[in-house]
């Protein structure tokens, strides 16, 4: 199922080519069509990383890697929606900056973040990407923020570890930010954990998430 999402996703990004730029309504249709595949595709993902890991620990490939080349490649992905609806994606971070972490499990939570922002953003979603030194030592931060009305506040009650209790009852399962908490989380170094949290304001003024990794 994961592959005939994909080769979906692929078959509408080549039908956008062949339709005329002056058909407004049907890219329109186009890109809210290849929205939603990511979106199901993104939690298709989620749900078999869930099932494999057996709800506990999920299996990590760490490795070094730039971090410019992940977010370049999420922009790659979301660029067609973007053009469509006219909302402004950028990243913001130093060509060589390197660490290290799973690649597929991080652009999959960044993915997801920044899918989310372009849903509730109004014209502009920012990635960020930071050292920081902390009293423990260095951590690495990246940030999506948007410009839109932000995130409801019994969301933003939500700590890290109560991330980890989705509230499938609910018409908003938390599915992605568990999910988001679980990457993280797995991502440890010498005791010291990642974690994922969300506020609003920043540059923009709207929401913002974070993750951190040591």
């Amino acid at each position: 199922m994961k592959n005939s999402l994909s080769l979906l996703i692929q078959s509408i990004e080549t039908l956008s080519l062949h339709v005329p730029l002056e058909n407004k309504l049907a890219h329109d249709q186009i890109s809210s069509t290849h929205y939603e595949a990511l979106r199901l595709n993104t939690n298709l993902v989620q749900m078999l990383s869930l099932y494999r890991s057996g709800m506990s620990d999920l299996p990590l490939t760490v490795d070094e890697h730039n971090i410019n080349d992940i977010l370049a490649d999420i922009e790659a992905s979301n660029r067609y929606y973007c053009d469509q609806k006219g909302i402004e994606l950028q990243w913001q971070c130093e060509p060589e900056l390197c660490w290290f972490f799973d690649s597929e499990l991080i652009y999959l939570l960044l993915n997801d973040a920044v899918i989310n922002a372009l849903r509730y953003g109004k014209t502009k979603v920012v990635m960020s990407a930071s050292i920081e030194l902390t009293k423990e030592g260095e951590q690495l931060l990246i940030a999506v923020s948007d410009d839109g009305d932000g995130y409801p506040e019994s969301m933003l009650s939500t700590t890290n570890k109560q991330v980890h209790k989705p509230n499938l009852k609910e018409g908003r399962t938390g599915l992605g930010l568990f999910f988001a908490s679980m990457i993280a989380d797995a991502h440890d170094n010498n005791g010291r954990r990642g974690e994922i949290s969300l506020e609003n304001g920043g540059t923009l003024g709207g929401s913002v998430f974070r993750v951190k990794l040591p």
